[in-house]
């Protein structure tokens, strides 16, 4: 562009920017100061200079020292290491064992405490007694990483003796120091930016077409001011919903147009209703702490007995358990009602089916399909793929006419429209279902099968105490996040809630 093509592109902010420069370097705050711009109106306009090659740039990487979460918590209390030092001033000596309480600090503060007063000669210890040295001078005398702290912030390259040293000593302790990169930015006017801030560019451009100058011709008689449509912009990314709740949304869907109702219900429940009305006895592994996250000191309600409508739900479920419902075996023990009042945070879905189904024994709605997709949480050892929490999508079908095949079309429909043409289907077993069935699907990364869910037809033991009789139940849960994964590429389900703003920037929307 031709000087003249120049002046005409340039911008309100961009004629600020260029009146307030010259062949001088100037930082950011002058020109905020001198333009009265704000640092993002400037940065803006000089993006936009420098694609005219009207300014040129100079930035200085600095390295800023400055307080962490735990080093301003620290400048007001003390270091650990000064605390122990302090309180071992006014004793003789102080067991190891009692550092915790009589400091008041925790396990990692004690430890570090502890071996940075033996690394500073400060402290002996004898037969598991704590001393101070006797060799110390004046312990009152302010350490040299208290001294730095109290000099932050300070820049990294600029540290030299005492500092240096504090400043190694603290890095290897978490989140006392933190050091900031900071871009120092400084501009100036190019030779080709002198030549157009010397001209007179408070030309009259319109820069916006508006109402009023339409209905009343006003754009007519002026001239707009030039737009670069070829010069690069940020990219802008319009707000959206985190992938994991589009994926939920999109399953939740799916079902609906299969006809399903949704059902929901607490997260934190009984053992009741998790566990003993989808008859898993009470001494199975899935039961212990190694599985199941309870929550202490809590116990919980379960149907009372002596309400008509309810009296049979807890004595036939006990039954059940016990071997006495209609021909059943059950597990042969004695069922603990103060165990079923266990509080814990549901292990899977279908405690959401149990509850459903007793609401439709009183409604009497049959037949009744069913779905509920929420969040479920066991005491896993968190790896690629598993995680202490989880999503499931869950679905019930209630008709005296259902069976075994229906089941697999009902879930074969479902993961051909979550984009699966192709499962693998193998028998399984299940406490409460029979038969039971398996669905896993290929990881290609690393070469195994992955198992999605169960899913199967509830035994008598389990809709005989609901219903009075045994009513065919088809019932499924199947693992949500691993289907989340394998549409987006994920290799390691821990990346689901990473929350990297970048990638969920670019993350696409789920359509089939």
């Amino acid at each position: 562009m031709d000087e003249k093509e120049i002046i005409e592109s340039l911008s309100p902010i961009e004629k600020k920017v260029l009146e307030v420069l010259s062949q001088d370097y100037k930082e950011l705050d002058e020109i905020s100061k001198e333009s009265e711009l704000d640092k993002t109106s400037i940065l803006r306009g000089v993006t936009f200079l420098e694609n005219k090659a009207l300014i040129e740039k100079n930035i200085n990487k600095e390295h800023n020292i400055d307080l962490g979460i735990l080093g301003i918590n620290y400048l007001k209390k003390d270091l650990p290491e000064r605390i122990l030092l302090n309180t071992l001033s006014k004793r003789e000596f102080l067991p190891i064992g009692e550092i915790k309480k009589a400091c008041n600090l925790n396990q990692n503060e004690s430890k570090i405490a502890l071996g940075t007063l033996r690394k500073k000669d400060l402290i002996q210890i004898n037969e598991g007694k704590l001393y101070l040295d006797k060799g110390s001078k004046d312990i009152s005398k302010k350490m040299i990483e208290e001294l730095f702290l109290e000099k932050l912030p300070l820049e990294k390259d600029s540290l030299e003796g005492d500092d240096l040293q504090a400043f190694k000593n603290l890095q290897a302790r978490k989140e006392i120091i933190e050091v900031k990169e900071i871009n120092q930015i400084k501009i100036r006017l190019s030779e080709n930016g002198k030549k157009i801030a010397s001209q007179d560019f408070s030309i009259d451009l319109i820069e916006q077409l508006t109402p009023k100058l339409l209905k009343q011709n006003g754009w007519k008689s002026k001239r707009f001011r030039r737009y670069d449509v070829t010069s690069p912009v940020p990219r802008i990314h319009g707000g959206k919903k985190h992938f994991v709740n589009q994926s939920k949304e999109y399953a939740k869907s799916i079902w609906l147009e299969m006809g399903f109702k949704e059902m929901d219900g607490p997260k934190v429940e009984t053992g009741f209703w998790v566990f003993d009305s989808l008859f898993t006895a009470q001494d199975h592994p899935v039961r212990e702490m190694q599985d199941t996250f309870f929550i202490k000191g809590v116990t919980g309600k379960i149907p009372l007995k002596g309400k008509k409508k309810n009296e049979c739900v807890v004595s036939q479920i006990r039954k059940a358990h016990e071997g006495g419902l209609d021909g059943s075996k059950g597990w042969q023990y004695e069922w603990d009602e103060e165990d079923a009042k266990k509080v814990l945070l549901r292990t899977h879905t279908t405690s959401l089916s149990m509850r459903t189904l007793q609401k439709i024994k009183e409604t009497n709605e049959f037949p009744a399909k069913y779905f509920a997709l929420g969040k479920c949480f066991r005491n896993e050892t968190v790896d690629w793929s598993h995680g202490f929490e989880f999503n499931q999508t869950e679905g019930i079908v209630i008709d005296e006419n259902a069976n075994f095949r229906q089941l697999l079309g009902y879930l074969k429909e479902f993961y051909k429209k979550m984009g699966y043409e192709k499962i693998r289907i193998r028998p399984a077993y299940f406490a409460y279902t029979e038969p039971s069935l398996e669905i896993d699907v290929f990881h290609p990364v690393h070469k195994k099968w992955l198992e999605l869910g169960g899913a199967g037809m509830f035994r008598p033991e389990v809709t005989i105490p609901i219903f009075g009789k045994h009513i065919p139940v088809l019932a499924w849960g199947q693992g949500f996040d691993r289907i989340i994964t394998d549409f987006y590429k994920i290799t390691d389900l821990r990346e689901l809630y990473k929350n990297d703003i970048n990638k969920l920037r670019e993350t696409k929307f789920w359509r089939k």
